[in-house]
């Protein structure tokens, strides 16, 4: 009864759109839904012209498509899918409505058609799904009225190991063209849009600065490089408008979970939470998460390296404020192979007790995570209004696809580490959760956020006092490092083995 009661909802949506046009050859047409302004199809429609089925529940966060040899990974409410682990941006994120997973009409034109082609014998023989409804067209991003001014709203960049990305968000869709550059710029005409020169300093190493030039109507972003210039990497996406352009460091591969599994684990950023002018939540007697984690940071730190061997570097080394996108640029710029931040937690209600562990999505998965996320959050408004922009934390993590690339790896730290601590302390678990934590947003490798306990206990406070206990968290935080270490190193041995 679920899937025709859903089946009558989108059906019901799809009726105000028009017939569809340009649908890949190879492919059977299939009923297209309106969704948000974009045109979406159902996945498990999609998986039967491959003659496959989609793993995955209402529930779940993944969805999988899989064909021998290879395997779609897509994840709910992002706009970009790894495919046999390379990374495909789409315009518009996946969804799940009334229960069916929906991917944009992109996914059609941009996979689709690899996969039939991968497996053309199962494509050929499989029936064409009936047609509930006539099938709409791809829905063209939203642009502005004829006559009004595209203007824009925030240009952004973020530093990843294998790559600068450059992010200008717009008040309306925009096009844009690669034009000749000099021997260290790379240029992009970005077709109507207004506004006044700028510019904004890199300095990461690879890119120097990005400047936005005037040229009559249009405007010209001129991106500046220390040395060669990189591969331009173009993409629009949508909610909001945006153009990202990524430049690709020369020789540089793409990240994601394969790192896991082909290079050895060797510098590790952990992240001591708040700090200076942020002291992050306060206990009944006064005790402040800024110095209860930076301790407790340094404990981890020094058990770590004296036991695995593992570089570890530290995002702060003291009471001083570091913003949230800093914490892990630094990671990034660090080529490190792991992120953990740690922290304590905070509620109203003062019996809240037990540690909990956290990953990054976009969709939280409870009303309790949610409030967790929010409340680390709001550290960004303490931050300069010029490196807030225009604090809208969710956004600003959808904008930082990188992380979508690690979520399976970052599910599977979170899980060991939790495991450890609740073994270790003795404590009630909260369990391994997810949520959309600004921090973890841009880390280019598997990242975890790790709240120790409540200060705002007083039970908790006590106990979080104590140098003594501050030792067994640490040995339980170090512990379960110790036992992802030696998983990464197993999964290494295998993969070397199947090279040889």
């Amino acid at each position: 009864m679920r899937r025709a009661s859903s089946i009558l909802v989108l059906a019901a949506l799809a009726i105000t759109a028009p017939s569809v046009v340009g649908w890949p050859a190879g492919v059977p047409r299939l009923p297209t839904v309106l969704h948000e302004g974009w045109a979406y199809v159902e996945l498990d429609r999609l998986a039967e012209t491959i003659r496959t089925k989609l793993d995955a529940t209402p529930s779940s966060i993944q969805a999988y498509l899989r064909i021998p040899g290879h395997t779609v990974t897509l994840t709910r409410n992002w706009a970009q899918v790894l495919v046999d682990g390379k990374p495909v941006v789409l315009d518009a994120p996946v969804r799940v409505l009334e229960g069916i997973w929906l991917a944009p009409h992109s996914f059609v034109e941009r996979v689709m058609p690899k996969l039939a082609a991968a497996a053309p014998a199962m494509a050929a023989s499989a029936p064409a799904p009936p047609l509930a409804v006539s099938a709409p067209p791809p829905v063209l991003p939203r642009t502005a009225p004829a006559g009004s001014d595209v203007t824009l709203q925030e240009l952004r960049f973020r530093s990843y190991p294998s790559f600068t990305r450059v992010v200008l968000e717009t008040s309306a869709a925009v096009t844009h063209r690669p034009e000749p550059g000099g021997a260290r710029d790379a240029r992009i005409r970005v077709m109507g849009l207004a506004g006044s020169a700028r510019a904004v300093e890199v300095r990461d190493g690879f890119v120097d600065e990005v400047r936005l030039e005037r040229a009559g109507a249009d405007a010209v972003v001129r991106v500046v490089f220390d040395g060669a210039p990189g591969e331009l990497r173009a993409s629009a996406l949508a909610d909001p408008p945006r153009l990202v352009l990524d430049f690709m460091r020369p020789g540089a591969a793409a990240g994601g979970d394969a790192r896991a599994t082909t290079t050895p684990l060797r510098i590790m950023v952990l992240d001591a939470g708040h700090g200076g002018h942020d002291p992050g939540a306060t206990g009944p007697t006064g005790l402040l998460e800024k110095e209860l984690v930076l301790n407790v940071t340094r404990r981890v730190a020094r058990l770590v390296e004296e036991q695995l061997g593992i570089r570890i570097l530290l995002s702060r080394d003291g009471d001083h404020f570091v913003p949230l996108r800093d914490r892990t640029s630094f990671a990034n710029r660090a080529q490190a192979d792991v992120f953990v931040s740690i922290h304590a937690n905070a509620h109203h209600e003062v019996a809240s007790e037990g540690v909990e562990t956290y990953f990054l999505s976009s969709e939280a998965t409870d009303n309790a995570a949610r409030q967790v996320a929010a409340l680390e959050n709001s550290v960004v408004q303490l931050e300069k209004p010029t490196a807030r922009g225009r604090a809208d934390v969710v956004k600003t993590i959808l904008w930082d696809l990188a992380q979508s690339e690690f979520q399976e790896e970052s599910s599977r730290l979170a899980e060991v580490v939790q495991d450890s601590m609740t073994r270790s302390l003795s404590i009630p678990s909260r369990g391994v959760k997810q949520a959309g934590f600004y921090v973890l947003g841009g880390a280019a490798m598997p990242a975890i956020l790790i709240e120790i306990g409540f200060v705002t206990n007083p039970k908790e406070e006590r106990k979080l006092r104590d140098p003594r206990y501050r030792d067994d968290i640490a040995r339980a935080i170090a512990a379960g490092l110790a036992e992802y270490k030696r998983a990464w190193d197993q999964r290494l041995r295998q993969a070397l083995g199947r090279l040889k």
